[in-house]
Formats: C-alpha cells, sequence, structure tokens
C-alpha cells in the first residue's frame, strides 16, 4: 500500500520530457535569417542593451549557429558595427 503523488510519475525527468514544454526554435533554421557580421540590425536583436551576447539558452539559438553568431558579433565590433559597450 504505497502512497502515490500525482506528480511521481513526472518526477526526476528532464524539463524537454515534461508535459507541456516546448522546444524552441532556432530562427536561422528555416533560412529567414542569415548570420552576416555586414547586417548590424540582425546582429543587435542577439545582443543585450548593454551590449553583450545573449546565450542561446535565452535566445533560442542553437549551438551551431551560437558559434557563428558570436563570431559575427565579434567581428561587426571590431569593424566598428557594432559598439563593444552601450553608452
Amino acid at each position: 500500500m504505497r502512497k502515490e503523488k500525482k506528480d511521481a510519475k513526472n518526477k526526476g525527468k528532464p524539463a524537454w520530457k515534461k508535459p507541456g514544454f516546448q522546444k524552441k526554435n532556432c530562427p536561422f533554421e528555416d533560412g529567414s535569417l542569415k548570420v552576416d557580421y555586414k547586417d548590424p540590425r540582425i546582429l543587435q536583436k542577439f545582443t543585450s542593451e548593454r551590449g553583450k551576447i545573449m546565450p542561446s539558452r535565452i535566445s533560442a539559438v542553437s549551438a551551431k549557429h551560437q558559434r557563428k553568431l558570436a563570431l559575427a558579433i565579434k567581428r561587426a565590433r571590431y569593424l566598428a558595427l557594432l559598439p563593444y559597450v552601450a553608452d
């Protein structure tokens, strides 16, 4: 005679296996956006107000595209298309 709780079946499972969880889709996967250091408008969407690169868990970018995005932001900063820090 065990007492079982309602959530006992979901306890210990990772978040993506629990009901109601939806994976975020990478905005670069569908082809509508392209990572390019010459387009600061798109790159600014993935930087914070202070000029920091947003982490992939917040911006929903895949690991492959996060590496490309970080490199593109650094190149744009070097060419003065993006600021290193916000004013």
